[in-house]
Order: C-alpha cells, then structure tokens, then sequence
C-alpha cells in the first residue's frame, strides 16, 4: 500500500510540469498571437505600452516622411542628400507594408470582423485601409520603372500618409465622429451652397454677357467669378461692369459671407457638444466630481 501511494504521488508530481508546458504552448497559439497583434496595432489601450510605442513610432514615420517630401522640394538639399531620401522612403514603405499585412492577418480578432475571408474583405474596404493601401501603392506600382516623372508624380501620394495618423490621435477621431454626426447638416448647407452657385452664375451670364461675352461667356465661365465671390476672396480678375450685375454682385457676396459660414458653425457647435458629452461622461453620477 505505501509503494502505491508514493507512485500516485511520483505521477502527480511528473504530471506537474507536463501541465505547465501545455499550458504554455496553449498560451502562445497563433491564435493569442494574432490577438496580440491586433492589439498593439490598434490604438493604444491604458497601460499598453507596447501599443503606445508603437503608435508613436508610426505617428514619428509620418511626420518625417511629411517633411522629407517638402525638403525634397528644394533642389540643392534633393541634388545633396538624394540618395539619402531614397533610402529612408524605401524603409518607410517596407515599414507600412508590413503593418499592412500585419493588419489584413490579425484583424480577424475584431468581433466585427470575424470570418477569415469575408472579415478581411470588410476589413479591407474600410477608409482607413484604404488609405493604408494608396501609401504603399505609388511604391509597388513604380517598382521596376525608370521613369522620373512617374516616380515624381506618383510621390504626392505620400501625402495620404497623412490620414493615418487619425488612427492613433484622439482629436481626429473625434472630428471624424463629429462630421459623421452632423453629414445631413453638412449635406444640407453643401447643397445649398450648390444652389446659390448657379442662381449667381446665371444671374451675372445674363447681366453682362453683351458688355463682356469674353469673360461671362457662358454660366460655366461665370462660375469662376461667383466661387471668387461667394467664399469672398475676390481676385479682381473678373467682375460685373453694368448696374444691374453690380448690384446682384453685391447681394450675392453679402449671402456668401452668411452662408459659407454655415459648415464652420455646424462643426464648431458639433465639436462643442462632442466635448461636453465626454465630459458628462467621466462625471460621478453621485458626488458630480470628475472620475479621472
């Protein structure tokens, strides 16, 4: 009887560390990898410092891309340091596509994304993504091609590196949310903008064709004095010479004053509203005090 027991014993305390390395392996499954992954690509959580990091690294990448293309601008800094540039655009862009893929493979973690083909696909065609393709797309389509114009043209597409970074900052989603948010308003003054756009065309075409039929040719061609008009910059290329076009001239700056206002009011009001709810948000329902 006490040898049975001291082999229950010896197989419980061998079956010990066989537990642990299962419980390892299970640990670090392609599966927890991956969700890993999406993690630390997404933006960063509180007390993610990995994911913190590295939303700062690619907030830094775009920053510096940014200002390597103005400086490439200048030929004596481009004809000095041009290889340099092109070593660190090759690097940037290795840099996007692996977190492209890195991306496309993990995103199947997001609940809203489920599915190994069709969650890949949703989450291929969303904004942001799509961004992230046309920052590495100029790259790869220019890959074996010596044509300098091509590759001059198809660089202001590093521009669009630039809408990354509402990823990771937390004022440009906020914005993004509040434009969603307010898009019929939006739409509505876009559209009445639109409308007063052609009334002042048409209006300034009939006025004073007969005194100026080279440059109110046609309401297409007025449109061009009504756009300078309307957001009031007024370059003074164009403008009306007969009473009545002077007078519908200046009706129709005073409405585009007003109305060109409207989107930066229904923003404004949007984002104030935004920031009052966040901070509703993080108040104690029972004492008022903001939790922190």
């Amino acid at each position: 009887m006490p040898l049975n027991i001291t082999q229950e014993r010896r197989g419980s305390a061998g079956d010990a560390p066989m537990a642990v390395h299962a419980a390892a392996r299970s640990s670090a499954s392609p599966k927890s990898v991956r969700r890993r992954v999406w993690e630390v690509l997404e933006p960063a959580r509180p007390g993610d410092e990995l994911s913190r990091r590295f939303d700062f690294f690619i907030l830094a990448l775009i920053a510096a891309n940014v200002l390597a293309m103005v400086l490439e601008s200048v030929r004596s800094v481009e004809e000095r340091f041009g290889a340099a540039f092109s070593i660190f655009e090759a690097c940037s862009v290795l840099a996007f596509v692996a977190e492209y893929v890195a991306r496309l493979w993990s995103c199947v973690e997001d609940p809203h994304l489920s599915g190994a083909v069709r969650g890949r696909l949703r989450w291929a065609i969303r904004p942001l993504s799509l961004v992230d393709l046309l920052v590495i797309a100029p790259f790869l389509i220019t890959l074996g091609t010596a044509d300098a114009r091509v590759l001059r043209i198809l660089r202001l597409f590093r521009l669009v590196s630039v809408l990354k970074a509402g990823r990771y900052l937390a004022a440009l989603r906020l914005f993004r949310s509040v434009v969603q948010a307010k898009r019929e308003e939006l739409a509505m003054s876009i559209a009445l903008t639109s409308v007063l756009l052609v009334v002042a065309s048409s209006v300034m075409y009939f006025a004073e064709y007969e005194a100026q039929p080279d440059k109110f040719s046609s309401i297409p061609a007025s449109m061009w004095w009504a756009v300078a008009t309307l957001t009031t910059v007024g370059y003074g290329d164009v403008y009306p010479v007969t009473g009545l076009g002077r007078v519908a001239g200046g009706c129709l700056a005073l409405l585009g004053v007003g109305l060109f206002a409207l989107p930066t009011a229904i923003l404004g009001s949007g984002l104030v509203e935004a920031a009052q709810s966040s901070r509703a948000a993080q108040a104690c329902p029972h004492c008022g005090k903001t939790v922190r």
